[in-house]
């Protein structure tokens, strides 16, 4: 019982990142260029570490596991 809501879980996150890579454009925030997201460009390489966007999605999944948790 366990593994099948964990696997319903998962797919329904699946779908969620699926629908925000297919409507990224048109939200108001786009993740990966927020300001504080280091991009360095040179003659021949760019350079990009999306320091913010990682920030942000590691608080948004610890807050969405740790309500799973408490269950």
């Amino acid at each position: 019982m366990g593994l099948g809501r964990a696997l319903i879980i998962f797919g329904a996150i699946l779908i969620v990142v699926g629908l925000l890579f297919t409507l990224g454009e048109r939200l108001p925030i786009r993740l990966g260029r927020l300001p504080g997201d280091i991009v360095v460009r040179g003659k021949h390489m760019v350079f990009y570490f999306p320091l913010v966007t990682s920030l942000l999605l590691s608080v948004v999944l610890t807050l969405v596991l740790w309500l799973f948790s408490r269950r």
